[in-house]
């Protein structure tokens, strides 16, 4: 029996949870989600209470998993996600240039990010980047892509990271 799946979602008002067609839906305020109902798992509403479980064969891991995905569809729908990241070197800077973000990251040339649909981007300031959505999973992504265009280098700690990221410092050679 999973631990996970044994608790309740609390679903926050206005946010409905709907299943059609083997397909869940989660409506909110800040969007509509879907994701596949898997055969062998339940999905019931209780008014205000969500709760996961199993039909036929158990299968607790797949109910444990798709629990904690609808929690974070829930979340996403009522209130969204948000990834932060900080440029750190001499001369990286971010700009806006319509949906896309310009990146100065050190190259010969800027990168041009292209912004996915239900993504928005902003650079509050030269050297922060703002990640905003309702989906989780794509906040994340989108956040990891950014970052892999110059991740942070042990030696000085320029580049990309996320907001509060710890880089550990390594010891130039010594001559």
């Amino acid at each position: 029996m999973s631990r996970v799946a044994k608790k309740m979602i609390a679903l926050p008002k206005g946010v409905e949870l709907s299943s059609k067609d083997g397909t869940l839906v989660v409506k909110g305020a800040k969007g509509t989600l879907t994701m596949p109902q898997p055969a062998n798992v339940s999905v019931a509403v209780d008014g205000s209470e969500v709760t996961v479980g199993t039909v036929g064969e158990p299968n607790w891991a797949m109910a444990g998993t798709v629990r904690a995905l609808l929690a974070n569809m829930i979340t996403g729908v009522s209130n969204g996600y948000e990834r932060k990241l900080e440029l750190v070197g001499v001369g990286y800077r971010a700009s806006m240039a319509g949906k896309d973000l310009n990146l100065t990251l050190g190259f010969s040339h800027p990168v041009l990010f292209k912004t996915p649909a239900d993504i928005t981007i902003e650079t509050p300031t030269q050297t922060e980047i703002r990640i905003k959505g309702n989906d989780k999973q794509s906040v994340g992504q989108v956040a990891a892509k950014i970052r892999a265009f110059r991740p942070p280098e042990p030696y000085k700690g320029k580049g990309v990271r996320y907001s509060g990221e710890k880089i550990t410092i390594k010891e130039a050679k010594k001559a």
